[in-house]
């Protein structure tokens, strides 16, 4: 081993403390890298081969009631290769141990055969026997949510007619990956469920032999699936076809294809941002050792030692650190990944999930860790080569500090000597307290984003269950009913307020811009369900216009007084041209809102809803619960609370439970950047705190002087982290929010008393394990010369 490999290794055993917490800040950019990419291929390829496994259809054409021999002709349109017709019905589930009955989805299967499309995967249990009506297949999650197994029985009302079932086996469907009732967004295992069974015995629960009221399509490769579509609704039309829609827009499948674009995002965005963060603190650290070792590199250089190899030695010094710190980053990103590919397998429904690694993660995330690294280094290097012999040897000349107009004088009569030492240090070297306070800012803005984020989802949480929806219970209906249904609800003993809303499904347009979604038909002054704006002030609805909210604004780009092409995809399904009245504020979904009257109006279907919001006396829940599931056009009664609890499911897992990962990682990154401050500062004035004591400081005294500038430079940190903090909060936020819910970046005092306190916690350990040492330094060897 050469003479220059035994230094390095001497001095990374001598910065072993502050190379352990850059190699982290490294390895956490890594550890990010690895496992989202990780994460991102894991679910898109097991996606992938699911759909194909189970032929999942490449699109989707609802209908009301179409004639069997339709079939053929769907078959014929160029680019589609194959066609399954099902029957397909909503039924609501009665279950002893509950009172109100839970909303199901009913699916037809072919008598004969296995699907040709979106078959399913039977996990337990056997398909339903020929000829055997009585006989179904439940959906997995479903069952296990109530304890149900093969053999069991099920009672269940369809289309108004309640019927007992024998449960034969247990299965997953790649159609249900994300599993939510119809209309809502939040998924529960325990609140919606799929029953499939044969075809024979479905269609004559729904009055539909002979026919059906849905078309899967399978289509070529690189086939035109507009124009298919478009097709298939010109034959569909005359039979009540609301419109057809490719696999992209299928619910469940539109949910994972945004889970994995915000992971493959996250994984382009996050990591740079720590290894850019590291990239600055090798900078500090290896210019520091390099203006500390002038006389070393000086001698080295006398003894025939080339510039080439002087550089190389620190060179090799920031290639080992982040080559350490990559190492330590590939294998953490291996662990977390498999820990949340567990979190996925009980968000997502795969049939199998296994964590599968990216080789390219690991060369990107080795490869991006070593340039950033060598970035900071590089830039200190050219010192190095500009250092001759006679001049590295010479110490540099001392600043001249006799300009002090008598502040001096001025100082000594009102600061300990001690005192005047930290202010010193502060004042004339201020581009390196700059940089600590500038590294220090930058993890109190982390923190701040971060437990901004916390309070963020917890706003959402509470502004969309108790400010938007006041409400106690929802109902829906099996279809657009006349309004004096509301009559019968508020004649119900227990209901005391009944609001009625009206869901029309629609595609939104706006130039190339569009977007499947619903407008929700609210009253003049809604009590229950309410828009609200950017101040969250109820927002009463305009007698014409639509209301959109800010999400769904955005994504159509489009502004408050622009007109909207909306394309009703139930009834007559006519195109409108309606003005945007003005932008609402929605935490949960994507949805446009329109006053009741005027929507009915356009759609010349007068004094029409869909269900209604009610407030009940929790006293008589129960009965009233009983009462509606009674009533034959009920499809579906859903609780506040439980949809709550659902909500808050949702965001504890998948992409929200990542917000606790980087909770803790911002916690990493403030601790290694306060943590490294204090060290440079130590390695820095090692010899001169030695000095300090041999001339009579006690160990407080001297420590004192140290880490007072600690002390200082983090209080002048704080309010520039805040500030950094508040900006970056609401890109964290956005990059948190997806079309199923939207996290606000507010202001909240607490978040950043928090993050302080995260800071100023760094700063006390940071502070005490660098007196620890100092307390321990032997002062005869800090005095001598390493040389």
């Amino acid at each position: 081993m050469s003479p220059l490999d035994r230094k390095l290794l001497r001095d990374l055993w001598r910065i072993k403390g502050q190379a352990l917490a850059i190699g982290m800040v490294i390895a956490v950019g890594v550890m990010m890298l690895v496992m989202m990419t990780g994460l991102v291929a894991s679910l898109g390829e097991t996606r992938e081969a699911y759909y194909q496994r189970y032929r999942l259809a490449d699109a989707f054409v609802p209908v009301k009631r179409a004639p069997e021999r339709l079939a053929s002709q769907l078959a014929q349109i160029s680019g589609v290769a194959a066609v399954e017709t099902r029957v397909t019905g909503r039924a609501l589930i009665d279950l002893p141990d509950q009172s109100l009955p839970v909303q199901a989805q009913a699916l037809s299967l072919p008598e004969r055969r296995r699907p040709a499309l979106n078959d399913i995967y039977l996990t337990h249990g056997r398909f339903p026997a020929l000829g055997r009506t009585e006989e179904i297949v439940l959906l997995q999650s479903f069952a296990k949510a109530h304890d149900l197994l093969p053999g069991d029985t099920l009672a269940a009302t369809m289309n108004g007619s309640r019927r007992q079932f024998k449960i034969t086996g247990l299965a997953q469907s790649p159609e249900f990956l994300y599993v939510t009732a119809p209309g809502e967004l939040v998924p529960d295992d325990a609140r919606f469920g799929v029953i499939w069974m044969h075809r024979s015995g479905l269609a004559a629960a729904y009055d539909l032999e002979g026919a059906f009221n849905e078309a899967l399509l399978g289509l070529t490769r690189g086939a035109n699936v507009e124009a298919i579509l478009d097709h298939g609704d010109r034959l569909m039309a005359p039979y009540g076809g609301s419109g057809g829609y490719p696999l992209a827009d299928q619910f469940s499948n539109r949910f994972i294809s945004e889970e994995i674009s915000g992971l493959a995002a996250a994984s382009k965005g996050v990591p740079p941002i720590f290894l850019a963060v590291a990239a600055f603190l090798l900078y500090i650290v290896i210019s520091r050792m390099v203006q500390a070792e002038r006389e070393e590199i000086g001698l080295m250089k006398a003894f025939g030692y080339t510039n080439f190899e002087v550089g190389s030695h620190y060179f090799k010094l920031i290639l080992a650190i982040a080559l350490g710190g990559a190492l330590i980053g590939c294998l953490a990103g291996i662990a977390s990944g498999r820990a949340m590919v567990g979190i996925y397998s009980l968000y997502f429904k795969f049939p199998f999930l296994v964590f599968r690694l990216d080789p390219a993660s690991f060369v990107t995330g080795v490869t991006v860790s070593v340039v950033s690294a060598s970035a900071g280094g590089l830039l200190v290097l050219w010192q190095v080569f500009a250092l001759t012999p006679a001049s590295a040897m010479r110490p540099p000349a001392p600043p001249d500090y006799s300009r002090a107009r008598g502040l001096g004088k001025t100082l000594a009569a009102l600061l300990d000597q001690p005192s005047r030492m930290v202010l010193r240090r502060l004042t004339r070297q201020p581009v390196r307290m700059a940089g600590a306070m500038i590294g220090i800012a930058c993890g109190m803005g982390l923190s701040v984003a971060m437990i901004t984020i916390y309070a963020g989802f917890d706003r959402t949480i509470d502004l969309t269950f108790s400010v938007v929806d006041r409400s106690d219970v929802s109902v829906s209906f099996t279809q657009p009913v006349s309004d004096k249904a509301l009559f019968e609800l508020r004649r119900i003993v227990g209901v005391s307020r009944a609001e009625p809303v009206r869901h029309v499904p629609v595609v939104l347009r706006n130039g190339v811009h569009s977007y499947r979604s619903a407008i929700t038909g609210m009253p003049q002054d809604p009590v229950l369900n309410r828009a609200l704006d950017e101040k969250t002030a109820a927002i009463d609805m305009p007698k014409s216009g639509v209301v959109l909210s800010s999400v769904l604004a955005e994504i159509l780009h489009i502004r408050a007084g622009e007109m909207l092409t909306i394309e009703v995809r139930e009834g007559r399904q006519p195109v409108l041209q309606i003005p945007v009245a003005s932008v609402a504020q929605a935490l949960l979904g994507a949805p446009a809102y329109m006053d009741l009257t005027a929507l009915n109006q356009v759609l010349r279907e007068p004094r029409r809803v869909t269900g209604a919001y009610l407030t009940i006396d929790a006293a008589r829940a129960d009965a009233i619960y009983e009462t509606l599931q009674d009533m034959p056009t009920v499809a579906g009664v859903s609780l506040k609370e439980e949809a709550r609890e659902a909500f808050m499911v949702v965001m504890n897992t998948g992409a929200g439970a990542m917000r606790y990962v980087m909770g803790a990682i911002a916690f990493v990154i403030t601790f290694g950047i306060v943590y490294n401050a204090a060290r440079i500062a130590y390695a820095e004035r090692t010899r001169d705190l030695a000095s300090l004591r041999v001339i009579g400081f006690s160990r407080g005294e001297a420590a004192f002087v140290l880490l007072g500038e600690l002390a200082v430079v983090t209080l002048i940190a704080l309010p520039v982290g805040a500030l950094l903090g508040y900006y970056l909060s609401f890109g964290i936020a956005a990059g948190f929010s997806t079309d199923l819910y939207q996290i606000p970046a507010v202001f909240d005092p607490v978040s950043y008393g928090q993050a302080m306190l995260v800071v100023l916690t760094a700063a006390v350990v940071s502070g005490w394990l660098v007196k620890r040492d100092l307390d321990r330094s032997d002062l005869i060897d800090a005095l001598k010369t390493r040389e």
